[in-house]
């Protein structure tokens, strides 16, 4: 249990007691996986808010690896990673190429639970908030897979 002091002024103490259970998915990490590059992003400890990580170039990085490093330092507790799935729910080359990459992380990180989730239209989503926030197609490519990868985690979060 945490127990935390906060002081409204210096005349009264107010007490918070936070109580943190070993059964929380948080802190998570989202997943969004491509050919070229790999965007992560990570939630809070509570579950609250996700926020972009880093994105992966599996040219110059062994992608899974580099996962296994960011859940260690984060003590990630669940891996949310993006399936491509048609708008008819089914699933075609891109999600196989996905499961076979989750399978890879599963088989490196057996000990954190793996859980898919479906990313349709999340890059899409993640460019158009770019967008609106005043980046243009170049200033995207370094930063819309980590955008796409808080969206997976955004829709996770509201499922869970």
């Amino acid at each position: 249990m945490l127990v935390r002091f906060f002081f409204l002024n210096l005349a009264t103490p107010f007490l918070l007691i936070q109580t943190h259970t070993d059964h929380s998915p948080h802190p998570a990490l989202g997943i969004d996986h491509g050919d070229a590059r790999v965007g992560i992003a990570a939630t809070d400890d509570f579950g609250i808010l996700a926020h972009p990580v880093e994105t992966i170039d599996q040219a110059k990085v062994d992608s899974i690896e580099r996962i296994a490093e960011l859940s260690a330092l984060r003590k990630i507790r669940t891996l949310v990673v993006g399936l491509p799935v048609r708008l008819d729910g089914s699933e075609g080359t891109s999600a196989i190429k996905v499961r076979a990459f989750a399978e890879k992380i599963r088989m490196r990180l057996p000990e954190i639970p793996l859980v898919f989730m479906d990313e349709s239209l999340t890059t899409s989503s993640a460019a158009s908030k770019l967008r609106d926030a005043g980046r243009n197609a170049r200033q995207q490519k370094a930063v819309i897979d980590q955008v796409a990868a808080m969206e997976i985690l955004n829709l996770w979060m509201e499922e869970c």
